[in-house]
């Protein structure tokens, strides 16, 4: 039996957004234990020109999403960044994932060789359905959420893989 697009992104994304919000768990009772203003963990980012923190969980919201939404065809729905806190940022990935569950398998079955389209300022993309999921969506949803953990760690957050990977705290 063939892998469905819909188990593939499922299985991609769901356990990494346990680990995620399990992470921003910690990151607040860090915080609060150790007196530290929460600004600093969510507007940390490790280098000028990437996002923060809190950009990077709204990036990885968006790509998450749009490897539902886009493969199956549908309109990506849109969330505002408008996130400054990290119980925000809890309901940005509940949000996200509410999104994602609205999606059923069918919506994706047979769309391997659909065409998506992205549109960038530069111009549009086409992908066939199986290029945008695994060749687009992913690697920048994993990215993200790979720079968000590395934000927390380089601030002294002690995470580790298992975590990342889905296992709870």
């Amino acid at each position: 039996m063939a892998v469905s697009l819909h188990s593939v992104a499922t299985l991609s994304i769901l356990p990494r957004f346990a680990g995620l919000k399990s992470a921003l768990s910690q990151a607040e009772a860090f915080c609060t234990e150790r007196k530290v203003d929460p600004s600093v963990f969510l507007n940390a980012r490790l280098f000028p020109d990437m996002a923060s923190l809190t950009g990077q969980v709204q990036l990885s919201s968006d790509h998450a999403k749009g490897a539902f939404y886009r493969t199956a065809g549908l309109e990506n729905p849109s969330l505002a960044d408008t996130e400054k806190t990290f119980a925000e940022l809890h309901a940005r990935i509940d949000k996200t994932i509410e999104l994602i569950n609205a999606v059923s398998a069918d919506k994706m079955e047979g769309r391997e060789n659909a065409d998506v389209e992205i549109k960038f300022r530069t111009g549009a993309r086409h992908f066939t359905g199986e290029g945008y999921l695994i060749g687009y969506a992913l690697p920048n949803f994993y990215f993200h959420v790979t720079t968000a953990y590395a934000i927390l760690r380089h601030n002294g957050l002690p995470l580790g893989k298992s975590l990342y990977m889905g296992a709870s705290a």
